[in-house]
């Protein structure tokens, strides 16, 4: 079996600088995946659309051409990140103040017998300032930062493959090049993938295009440009509409996303309000210093002061216009803010950024999964001209309704069976308002509520067999759904 794609997971070759590797980046997308026969790129990518690639070899592309994943940036090194809490910006200044009052101290002790001591006792204490808030202000961020990394994991993406004729979930950063994926209306794409079968499926192309309307895609390839066809839905793109079923053709760092996400990871981020702000008056404070001490130091000289006790003269004006409470005060005053916004539950990664968010007048912010849980339960039916309240409990102790009327019957088979939903394998023991699903949230609700009030969905679907259905979109705000039923000859729409 031959395979024209490289290994390596998005590794560069080796003796390529940087430059030519954005070079690469930039050429125009070069694939033919979307144009050859569908029969075609099966044997070329050695996958059965019936049955999906075999453990073992999913397991070898793995390994060939590494996870599913955007490589992320280069970190900065801790004691990178160190060093410039401890010597950054207005640190800098301090430290140099530091270093003058020890110089100052140094030649009045190689001069005079009996040196005073003040040089010594502030410069020890301008540098045990500098280092104490330099310590705090790293410690701060480096525990935002570990938290921010256990993020990542909390909230894994997973997609439904077919391996080995088996409907597995996985996670998106297993998906090897060759597998059978279904998408459907809510989740996101997990890589790259030529459409093998849609039912009125729209994706949502505008964080890679810009289009702000929803792009629907099919089995047809409609244009020879990889962005414009039909039959290609990409990496983190979102499914808005209908379902899916693809074959992926790229993953990680191949993908169309990956390309453009390595193009923008060269930019500099650039500095907050306040650190302009903070270089700014470390620039003024320091010409003013300078000035002075300059100036002194020449007027001590024409009133014929000694050349060493002028100096002392200049290093003194120097260090006395440095603020040296300044960093401290700073330093507590952002720190005691983002314990408060700690304490609401927002998360600051950067003791800078407490500053910037003073300024902001409006935040964007997704809902669903952010600041919900992406879970739903049915607190209220309408049948028979009535508003019921419905029974969350798990023994079905709570609200009563009458569960044998026939408003009530048409309704749950309904719910049952006009439904995507399903429970993931192997959770029988598990509380039914507790047990994982394969769908929307409130699809979910309702085959969870149905379980608990007449039990044994799946039996009802296997008595009613699926023959079609019309997917739930926003335009018709409805789903059909067409099944045949235990009665010959008669079916349930």
């Amino acid at each position: 079996m031959s395979d024209r794609r490289p290994g390596g997971g998005g590794a560069k070759k080796g003796g390529r600088g940087k430059d030519d590797n954005l070079d690469d980046l930039k050429q125009e997308l070069d694939l033919d995946d979307h144009k050859i026969p569908i029969e075609e790129l099966y044997a070329r990518l050695g996958s059965d659309p019936n049955v999906g690639l075999t453990n073992a070899r999913a397991k070898e592309i793995l390994e060939r051409d590494g996870p599913n994943s955007l490589s992320p940036p280069k970190t900065t090194p801790e004691w990178v990140k160190f060093c410039k809490n401890l010597f950054g910006g207005f640190a800098l200044l301090l430290w140099i103040g530091a270093i003058l009052c020890f110089v100052a101290y140094s030649i009045q002790a190689s001069t005079f017998e009996d040196p005073s001591d003040d040089n010594l006792y502030l410069g020890s204490v301008l540098a045990a300032v500098v280092f104490v808030t330099g310590c705090f202000s790293y410690s701060q961020e480096a525990k935002s930062s570990k938290i921010m990394e256990s993020f990542k994991n909390m909230v894994p993406q997973y997609a439904v493959v077919l391996r080995e004729n088996q409907k597995l979930t996985l996670r998106a950063e297993d998906i090897v090049i060759g597998d059978i994926v279904e998408v459907k209306f809510g989740d996101r794409v997990p890589a790259d993938l030529r459409i093998i079968s849609a039912h009125g499926f729209k994706v949502d192309n505008s964080s890679l295009t810009g289009e702000s309307e929803p792009q629907s895609r099919g089995p047809d390839c409609s244009s020879d440009n990889p962005l414009e066809t039909r039959n290609l839905a990409f990496f983190s793109t979102n499914a808005v509409e209908g379902t899916a079923r693809g074959i992926v053709i790229q993953t990680g760092d191949r993908t169309v996303m990956g390309r453009i996400a390595n193009l923008a990871s060269g930019l500099d981020t650039g500095e907050t309000p306040i650190a302009k702000e903070i270089e700014h008056f470390i620039h003024l404070i320091t010409g003013v210093a300078v000035f002075l001490g300059i100036t002194f130091f020449f007027i001590a000289l024409f009133l014929d002061y000694f050349w060493l006790d002028a100096v002392i003269f200049l290093i003194g004006i120097i260090v006395a216009n440095v603020p040296e409470g300044l960093l401290a005060t700073v330093t507590v005053c952002l720190t005691l803010t983002a314990k408060r916004m700690a304490s609401k539950n927002c998360l600051v990664k950067n003791l800078e950024a407490v500053e910037t968010l003073g300024s902001t007048s409006t935040i964007c912010s997704d809902k669903t999964g952010t600041l919900t849980q992406n879970r739903m339960t049915v607190a209220h039916m309408w049948f028979d001209n009535e508003i019921i309240e419905a029974d969350t409990t798990e023994d079905q102790s709570g609200a009563q309704y009458n569960k044998t009327s026939p408003g009530f019957v048409a309704l749950a088979r309904i719910a049952g069976l006009c439904n995507r939903a399903e429970f993931k394998p192997n959770q029988d023991n598990v509380p039914i308002l507790k047990r994982e699903t394969n769908g929307d949230a409130s699809e979910s609700a309702l085959l969870k509520c149905i379980e608990l009030a007449m039990g044994d969905v799946n039996g009802m679907r296997t008595r009613n067999k699926k023959i079609i259905e019309i997917p739930f979109n926003s335009t018709n705000k409805y789903q059909v759904s067409i099944h045949e039923t235990e009665e010959i000859g008669r079916a349930h729409v």
